[in-house]
């Protein structure tokens, strides 16, 4: 399709129109309002849009060919060329206007992608290989060939079969009262967090926040408005008692962990601090917004139930997310809480997204109504299972001797503590430089202030194959210990690693 063209031919009346009308093309094509390869209305239609004679347009077109501005494809027409000549290069959008005014100052962490030709040491992304394209394919069509009104205006809270789905499904796998009426369906998880945030807040709030903890919830917490303060994580999880501290001295609007396994560290908030927290946010009347994260794959012992299957004091709103389970590009998450805070994220959603994407939400409720959801985490739990064995084998044989860690239970990661001798950093990037990709400790804490000698790896993303290339990669990756020029790098002696083989390290959090 051409592009519609904003053509000025005013100037002086000794110019030439077609002269002008050469000017005016260039000026759209130095600006970036044509590019390279764009198609260029016919002779007859821009003759006849502009008012001039067609013998002018044609004769610009000849000057433009004539200049290297323009090609001509034969019964294709005449588009921009894809070479434009060296002395006028087109600068791009870089010559449009800066914004006039100023921008208040947002500090937000980086969107990142993970390119194909990578190897992601990462949590929280599944193997894309396992996604069940087909039966999704299948789900979707039949939505879109039965309903109709799936086209229209549809409920900002989410399609009523879904809503019933998920609260289903948290009826059944996590023991939650959950009932259609008080679920959200969003669009992933992060969509979920800022609606909470911006629902409970008001204009200003204060919200507590696990450090070291998950940075894409604090960036939807800050867009909202929220003061965030944070609050420490041990090796029983959440500190409940510097929360409490703190809710003594400041209103609290909310309180945000992920109890189950907790990101980043894995571990798991305790019985007696569970309770503590319920009784806590009952008492200084602030929510519990539990992020259920990674709840599907625990592979020791027995899961342990949410916060929200034992609140007796409508304190906790419940999220979790389908994304990391299918693919990240499939946006569907939930919010499952007190009817009057779904009632308000559900008015705050409909003001930016006015709804889900129905079909998709449709065709998501058929695969979980006819077991293909269940059946596909139970493939994935068998796979996972079987990578991290040869994850954690990797990760003594390869690592052992600059790493300690202690085994998760649980999740799709393991938080580990480095060698003070190595630094954190630099082996990421010398990693990174070989496309093998895992997250240095201090991204997890607040303006970067702790972590320096902590790591995170994960291994859903890969095949036992390419777990094990990925850590030969890190070995190689080490760089030399701070102060030394040993030829082994950041090891030490390698043949004292195997009488620790097999022991579970333990980690300072």
């Amino acid at each position: 399709m051409s592009p519609q063209l904003a053509l000025d031919l005013s100037g002086p009346a000794a110019l030439p129109l077609t002269k002008r009308l050469v000017g005016s093309i260039v000026r759209e094509i130095q600006r970036g309002a044509l590019a390279p390869g764009a198609e260029l209305p016919s002779s007859r239609e821009l003759s006849r849009s502009l008012g001039v004679h067609r013998n002018t347009v044609l004769a610009a077109y000849r000057e433009l060919i004539a200049q290297g501005y323009l090609e001509t494809v034969k019964a294709r027409g005449t588009f921009v060329s894809r070479k434009i000549p060296a002395s006028e290069a087109s600068p791009g959008p870089s010559c449009v206007a800066p914004l006039a005014i100023e921008l208040p100052p947002l500090a937000l962490g980086p969107v990142g992608r993970v390119h194909p030709e990578e190897l992601p040491l990462l949590g929280g992304l599944p193997d894309l290989r396992q996604f069940p394209a087909a039966e999704l394919h299948r789900a979707y069509r039949a939505a879109l060939r039965s309903a109709h009104e799936l086209f229209d205006y549809g409920d900002a809270q989410g399609h009523i079969r879904l809503r019933k789905e998920l609260a289903a499904h948290l009826r059944n796998q996590r023991g939650v009262a959950a009932h259609e009426s008080r679920l959200l369906v969003t669009r992933g998880s992060q969509q979920a967090l800022f609606l909470a945030a911006r629902a409970l807040i008001g204009k200003r709030g204060v919200i507590a926040v696990e450090q070291a903890g998950y940075p894409a919830a604090w960036d939807a917490f800050r867009v909202a408005g929220a003061e965030l303060v944070p609050i420490p994580i041990d090796k029983g999880g959440l500190v409940v008692s510097a929360l409490a501290r703190l809710a003594k001295r400041r209103k609290l609007a909310a309180v945000y962990t992920t109890p189950h396994h907790q990101y980043p560290t894995t571990v798991t908030l305790s019985g007696p601090r569970r309770l503590e927290l319920l009784e806590l946010a009952a008492r200084e009347r602030f929510v519990i917004v539990e992020d259920d994260y990674d709840h599907e794959f625990h592979f020791e012992g027995n899961p342990v139930f949410p916060l929200a299957q034992k609140d007796e004091h409508g304190v906790v709103l419940h999220v979790g997310t389908l994304s990391k389970v299918f693919a990240p590009g499939l946006r569907v998450g939930y919010a499952h809480g007190p009817r009057e805070l779904i009632e308000r994220m559900t008015a705050l959603r409909a003001v930016v997204d006015r709804q889900g994407d129905a079909a998709l939400e449709v065709a998501l409720s058929s695969l979980m109504e006819e077991g293909e959801f269940g059946a596909h985490v139970r493939r994935m739990f068998r796979a996972y299972t079987a990578r991290r064995k040869v994850f954690f084998e990797c990760l003594e044989r390869e690592l052992g001797d600059v790493v300690e860690y202690e085994p998760a239970r649980g999740g799709l990661a393991v938080w580990a503590r480095v060698a003070p001798r190595v630094d954190v950093q630099r082996w990421a990037l010398r990693a990174r430089e070989r496309k093998v990709i895992f997250q240095v400790g201090s991204q997890f804490f607040f303006d970067r202030a702790g972590g320096d000698h902590h790591a995170r790896f994960g291994y859903a993303r890969l095949n036992e194959a390419e777990i094990e290339a990925a850590f030969r990669v890190l070995r190689l990756s080490l760089p030399k210990s701070r102060g030394s020029s040993s030829c082994h790098e950041a090891g030490v002696d390698r043949s004292a690693r195997g009488a620790r083989k097999g022991i579970a390290k333990k980690v300072d959090l």
